[in-house]
């Protein structure tokens, strides 16, 4: 008998089992379907959602619905949070938080109910009821939402001293006002001429603007209209608007570093998640997009519910409200002075139509005070730029040397060529030393003597000197730069070629400018470009291998006997040092001869904007097509360390 008893007891807690295990099935399954109108509605796509529309419609008509109700926020989307799944029997409801991304954010809680599908209270499919209310619960059925946005102030771009870079000044917007054109084409080429603007297209513009419409030709500084005003201001049809632009002191000035402005392009306005709507003015490139949240702040923000058949767009009921905070400025390192030097003597180096880069490093303070690429506003060459530093990498090959033992007094032959693992390494224009002093063979840049060398070195002695110049090593400076690679040679031939800078070595010229300013100072400084907000620091690299005071000396000697004399033993104000080359880039030509660029790096105590008692400058400038480091780069040099002499 109690047998039996144990086996009813036992069936019937099987019984009430399968009835938990069927309850905890049909929670799971609400959850799941809850679970699946939010991830629909994150995505974007409530027509795949499990859902139906309140008072009739399928999940078609609930994307539609959603989107004539959201159509007026100006591309925020929300973001939505499950919060929690209540069932009883065959119905549920889901607790939402809807945030939408405006001010420190608006969130609402919301109820989604859930029912389920069909008649059958035992299926485990679920369908949740979609009206405006889980939107914002004062939301009805025909109602709008309409977001006004005010913009904050926004923040400034400063120089080293605190002082904005980019400035509100006049400029100038050229127009045309097609009715009074009667030939578009010829006008059209007279313009192109006179400013440079695409004369087919604007052809097309003037021929089909709307009735009373002007047509923008460009918008230039005031200096520079006042330059071109006697020749395009009496043409038919041309006016002008006077206005106002933030801009930085001259058009070329750091471009590629700081950036510009304009308005949000649709792709930014999408991947900003509400903060861009279209209209916004927002940084397009450098710093200015970089930083563009932190500059901009965050816009004021009011939502209005617009009842349907509103006829005052005015009218509404305000559903959230947030004030406009003002963007925090950006301080960068720049020295305007420096930098508008640096730009002046980089333009005459490469000459219309030329590329380049030019870096300034102080020395004290291992602050980029200027950064200049041309042509400005293309590709940031300064601090990106990926280039094969050909002999002046010299000053970091002659620090493995030095910890290898060789002396500036013992003498290593400069032939013409040498030949290592059946590569030949030449001279420019197959000039030859002699047997000469180390010493000698620095200063005259003599490539078969450094090329020679290279068996004195352990494989990863190249990688080991340029470390602690900071050449390789990931240092933070707030914004991309490339710091440059030395790999580990796999012969006597390729340690060669990377010994004078070529092989399958490459810095930037911010790269070799922070390693010149190193062995200026003798010790590693980390650079920097961004002051605040101040980048991680990064961990600093092993001490030199070699006494730097030695490079220094060797560099010295280039200024006055060697390479670099010509150009630079009658600069202006303290010793200058430094270090010319010429780096082959590409495949050769039909002729056998290599394209070329030319580099020059150099230090001068007492330069710059630190003055006399400062410790000086180092600079590093590129120009691609040079023929020679010492002809075309040194004289680049000069140019600038005599403006900042000039300018005291």
């Amino acid at each position: 008998m109690s047998g039996l008893v144990v086996v009813g007891a036992g069936a019937g807690a099987a019984v009430v089992g399968a009835q938990r295990a069927a309850e905890r099935d049909r929670d799971d399954a609400a959850r799941a379907a809850a679970e699946e109108v939010v991830a629909a509605w994150d995505a974007g796509d409530l027509a795949a959602a499990p859902v139906v529309l309140e008072g009739g419609g399928g999940a078609g008509a609930v994307a539609a619905g959603y989107e004539a109700l959201t159509s007026g926020m100006g591309g925020a989307r929300p973001a939505v949070e499950l919060v929690d799944v209540e069932r009883e029997d065959a119905a549920a409801t889901a607790d939402l938080e809807v945030t939408w991304p405006l001010g420190e954010g608006w969130t609402t809680a919301t109820s989604l109910p859930l029912a389920v599908t069909g008649d059958d209270r035992e299926a485990s499919g679920w369908t949740a009821t979609w009206s405006p209310a889980v939107v914002a619960p004062a939301l009805e059925t025909g109602d709008a939402l309409r977001l006004d946005r005010v913009r904050g102030q926004r923040g400034e771009v400063l120089d080293r001293d605190g002082q904005p870079l980019v400035t509100d000044q006049p400029v100038v917007d050229v127009q045309v006002d097609p009715a009074r054109v009667d030939d578009a084409d010829a006008l059209a080429q007279r313009l192109s001429a006179e400013l440079g603007v695409d004369a087919a297209s604007l052809a097309e513009r003037i021929a089909s603007a709307p009735e009373g419409q002007a047509v923008s030709v460009i918008t230039l500084r005031q200096a520079a209209w006042d330059e071109v005003s006697g020749a395009v201001g009496s043409l038919p049809g041309v006016q002008t608007l006077p206005g106002e632009r933030p801009l930085a002191p001259t058009s070329g000035f750091a471009r590629d570093l700081l950036g510009v402005l304009g308005d949000a392009t649709a792709e930014l306005v999408e991947d900003s998640d509400g903060r861009l709507a279209a209209g916004d003015t927002t940084g397009l490139s450098g710093v200015q997009r970089q930083y563009d949240e932190r500059l901009a702040g965050t816009a004021g923000a009011t939502v209005v519910r617009v009842p349907e058949g509103s006829e005052d767009d005015a009218a509404g009921q305000t559903l959230f409200s947030a004030g406009a905070v003002p963007g925090q400025d950006v301080q960068l390192s720049l020295d305007p002075q420096v930098q508008v030097a640096a730009d002046a003597a980089l333009a005459q180096g490469v000459g219309d139509g030329g590329s380049g880069a030019l870096v300034v490093v102080d020395v004290a303070t291992g602050d980029l005070l200027a950064v200049s690429s041309a042509p400005a506003g293309g590709f940031d060459r300064a601090l990106q730029g990926q280039y094969a530093p050909g002999s002046t990498f010299k000053t970091v090959s002659t620090q493995a040397l030095l910890a290898a033992g060789v002396t500036l007094d013992e003498t290593v032959a400069c032939p013409p060529t040498t030949t290592l693992s059946g590569r030949t390494f030449r001279n420019a224009e197959g000039s030859a030393l002699g047997d000469v002093p180390f010493a000698v063979d620095f200063a005259q840049s003599c490539n078969t003597a450094f090329a020679s060398l290279a068996d004195r070195l352990e494989a990863g002695a190249l990688p080991a000197a340029a470390l602690p110049m900071g050449i390789g090593v990931d240092w933070e400076v707030g914004v991309p730069a490339f710091t440059g690679q030395v790999p580990e040679a796999g012969g006597e031939d390729l340690q060669a070629a990377e010994m004078i800078g070529q092989g399958q070595v490459l810095t930037s010229p911010a790269g070799m400018a922070v390693a010149t300013s190193t062995i200026a100072r003798g010790s590693w400084l980390a650079p920097r470009v961004v002051l605040d907000p101040a980048p991680e620091a990064s961990a600093p690299p092993p001490e030199p291998v070699a006494d730097l005071g030695v490079v220094r000396d060797l560099m010295r000697l280039v200024a006055t006997e060697g390479t670099a004399s010509e150009a630079l033993a009658g600069v202006p104000g303290g010793p200058v040092g430094a270090k010319t080359g010429t780096a082959e880039v590409g495949e050769p030509g039909a002729d056998g001869a290599y394209a070329t660029n030319a580099w020059t790096v150099a230090l001068q105590p007492g330069a710059g904007p630190s003055g006399t008692d400062g410790e000086g400058v180092a600079v590093a400038v590129v120009v691609e097509g040079g023929s020679a480091g010492g002809a075309v780069a040194a004289p680049v040099v000069a140019d600038l360390l005599t403006a900042l002499a000039e300018q005291g």
